[in-house]
């Protein structure tokens, strides 16, 4: 065989390999696609079924919350949970990451709200304010008994100190975090929300 009949052999090879191995590709992934799905990236555990809640379910802890209970519907809410009668340091230390979480937010901050939760009635005004001193747009809710047995079914009746969700404006519970959440995964979630979000 001549150098020539080589190469143009070689020539035929080639061509057919660059034209059979994309096909190649298309029907294994056809076949495969989740190949195609990408990979979840949520840092958070998505609540499911999801919990939903009304406006009438909430509401203010004090007078400053009762009047701007009207920014609930037009915002995604970060919301920390206190189930007991006292914010101990893991219950303090959350709410103060998500002081820090909304920060991190930057020109989406105007779309989101933080709140907490206020589970026991023996809370006073009180002591609640020393909780939350110096921390002056967080909204301090109520929720009625309704709520807080979604919340105990959530949670197998253990509502954890320092719990974080994610609200959407139409008050459904959205994602829920461990005590020890992280802040930066907290965000990445968030924004991704925020982005695909056609509300609030």
């Amino acid at each position: 065989m001549s150098l020539q009949q080589r190469k143009n052999r070689q020539l035929i090879v080639g061509i057919f390999a660059m034209s059979i191995i994309p096909f190649s590709i298309a029907w294994f992934l056809a076949k495969n696609p989740e190949f195609l799905t990408p990979s979840a990236t949520n840092h958070g555990q998505l609540i499911t079924p999801i919990i939903t809640t009304e406006r009438a379910d909430f509401q203010g802890f004090d007078a400053f919350s009762q009047d701007n209970l009207k920014e609930l519907p037009a915002h995604w809410l970060i919301v920390n949970v206190i189930p007991k009668a006292n914010c101990n340091e893991v219950c303090l230390g959350a709410i103060h990451k998500s002081r820090q979480l909304r920060l991190m937010l930057n020109k989406e901050l105007v779309r989101t709200r933080r709140a907490v939760l206020v589970l026991d009635s023996t809370v006073s005004q009180e002591s609640g304010a020393t909780w939350w001193k110096e921390d002056g747009d967080l909204l301090r809710l109520k929720p009625n008994a309704a709520v807080i047995e979604k919340l105990n079914v959530l949670y197998n009746g253990q509502v954890p100190e320092g719990a974080l969700l994610l609200v959407d404006p139409l008050g459904n519970f959205m994602m829920q975090y461990a005590p020890n959440f992280d802040t930066y995964d907290a965000k990445s979630d968030l924004m991704h929300l925020l982005k695909i979000s056609q509300i609030g």
